[in-house]
């Protein structure tokens, strides 16, 4: 059997027992099943944590190839930041 996603975009927030409220009335029958993906705004991310995710994550392994190697400790300037 073939079916056919919709989407429903609306707000809402999780109770003390991660229940799902909406904000509005949503045009879905009773009972009926759903997929539901959830997305809200976190703490920002410390660079450290950026960093260590940015290690592991395999979107960045073509820089560990060879030909992405292209500087050198003796490329550009020294940087202090004084405030």
């Amino acid at each position: 059997m073939n079916s056919t996603l919709k989407a429903i975009e609306t707000t809402g927030r999780l109770d003390e027992h991660n229940r799902i409220i909406l904000d509005e009335p949503i045009s879905v029958k009773a009972s009926q099943s759903v997929k539901v993906v959830i997305l809200f705004e976190d703490e920002e991310i410390d660079e450290q944590s950026w960093m260590n995710s940015a290690a592991v994550n395999p979107a960045f392994e073509f820089l560990k190839e060879k030909k992405e190697d292209i500087y050198t400790a003796k490329d550009g300037k020294p940087f202090n930041d004084k405030k």
